[in-house]
């Protein structure tokens, strides 16, 4: 078998990106983002979405042109060619799994944090067993976290609301706040906001699955604009009422603010407990869909022979990429062993800032017949994520020029020794 199966429609595409969006980066980046923001934390959350928003509608158009799996690799060998193609396949594959191996680590934490190198790779490996059972049985897992997850934070939130009298002192609450940090001015707010954007990037889970969504020409744009709205919607909830409720200040040196939020509420420690079991849950629901991105990438990238072969293989029972989802998992589990979360979330945010570069560039040079964007979309998307990338911590942008590098030897390296030698004719004596 060497095609995937559609086997899910709009509902399932939207739950798998929602469950990927609400993740780790809503119990985590909120204190790195306002240690280099300052007062204008909320500004940097905006920045990011608008970033956001553009990558959007650039990959849906892609989708809608190229429904299959892989994402901006597929797009990109199609409208640039392959080494563009590999560039952002390559970088998607690093960045995602320094993602999964840092989500893995922050949700162990949470539960067993004595034990979490050890927590981090188990979950994993039962992850990537439940995406190997199929994609519906992703989109049924996801649909459960998503669920579970919106309800008990929109518990903590309107409590929070309640009890501190944010309802009615919200504006007032937020502009005493700004008055505390100075921040770093408009590069600690571009720095915030290519950290904020390392919680918006699970849209690209969807445009990976093409191949396996039913009516993927309308279903592919509108589950992307459903779940990035309401992402967007939940993370501007959450740092509007965690800046009203801790200030600026207090966030920035706050490891787990809606620890701290609920700290506020009374009741001891049912609160505390709840925020932990939600984090380690929205945690599992991004790692979920990140793994599924990654396996299905690297499908492709197989399928282009970019890849070693086998990672193409497709399983005739469950129609789902066993053999590279085990392979990405792997690769995670050996992340999480050797790297702290600190230290992947910058790289990660720079490489997938990258990849989605290079996904405006290729719906710019899409041809007519195939747009439905004006061009400015793709130009204010691409520059806006080359400026986000280049403002991240430097070690992250370095790192990540270095893998890119690495890749792109090793593809020229391959390609070198797969061309056939021209046998060199022997010199003929003339007396």
């Amino acid at each position: 078998m060497t095609v995937l199966e559609r086997r899910i429609g709009i509902r399932g595409a939207v739950v798998i990106g929602l469950s990927s969006m609400v993740g780790a980066g809503l119990f985590y980046v909120w204190a790195p983002a306002a240690a280099v923001a300052g007062p204008w934390l909320l500004l940097g959350l905006a920045i990011a979405a608008a970033v956001a928003t553009l990558n959007a509608l650039s990959s849906a158009q892609l989708a809608m042109a190229y429904p299959v799996s892989g994402g901006a690799y597929s797009f990109g060998r199609e409208s640039l060619g392959p080494w563009w193609g590999f560039s952002a396949g390559w970088l998607f594959l690093a960045g995602k799994t320094a993602s999964a191996a840092a989500i893995a680590l922050i949700a162990a934490t949470y539960l067993l944090p004595e034990y979490a190198r050890g927590l981090a790779v188990l979950l994993i490996g039962t992850l990537a067993v439940v995406n190997a059972l199929g994609i519906r049985s992703t989109a049924r897992v996801s649909a459960v976290i998503v669920f579970v997850v919106l309800t008990g934070l929109g518990l903590i939130l309107a409590s929070s609301a309640i009890v501190s009298g944010l309802a009615a002192s919200t504006a007032a609450s937020a502009t005493a706040s700004f008055s505390v940090v100075s921040g770093n001015g408009w590069y600690g707010t571009l720095q915030s906001a290519g950290l904020l954007f390392f919680a918006f990037a699970g849209y690209a889970r969807m445009a990976t699955l093409g191949e396996e969504v039913r009516n993927p020409r309308r279903s592919l744009p509108i589950a992307i604009g459903l779940a990035l709205g309401s992402a967007l919607v939940v993370y501007g909830t959450v740092a509007v009422v965690l800046v009203s409720a801790l200030g600026v200040d207090r966030l920035a040196v706050t490891a787990s603010p809606l620890l701290e939020l609920v700290g506020g509420i009374g009741g001891g420690l049912g609160w505390a407990l709840l925020v932990k079991l939600l984090a380690a849950l929205a945690c599992l629901g991004s790692l979920v869909g990140i793994l599924a991105g990654l396996s299905r990438t690297s499908l492709a990238m197989a399928r282009g022979g970019d890849l070693p072969g086998y990672l193409g293989r497709i399983s005739p029972t469950r129609s789902a990429p066993i053999a590279a989802e085990a392979t990405m998992a792997g690769l995670a589990m050996l992340g999480v062993l050797l790297l702290d979360a600190t230290q992947l979330v910058g790289f990660s945010a720079c490489a997938v800032l990258v990849y989605y570069a290079i996904a405006n560039l290729a719906a710019l040079r899409q041809p007519a017949a195939d747009r439905w964007l004006p061009r400015f979309v793709q130009v204010l998307g691409l520059i806006g994520c080359l400026t986000l990338a280049v403002t991240l911590p430097w070690r992250g942008v370095l790192v990540a020029a270095l893998v890119l590098a690495a890749g792109l030897g090793v593809r020229a390296w391959r390609q070198r020794a797969a061309r056939p030698q021209t046998p060199s004719t022997p010199a003929v004596f003339r007396p």
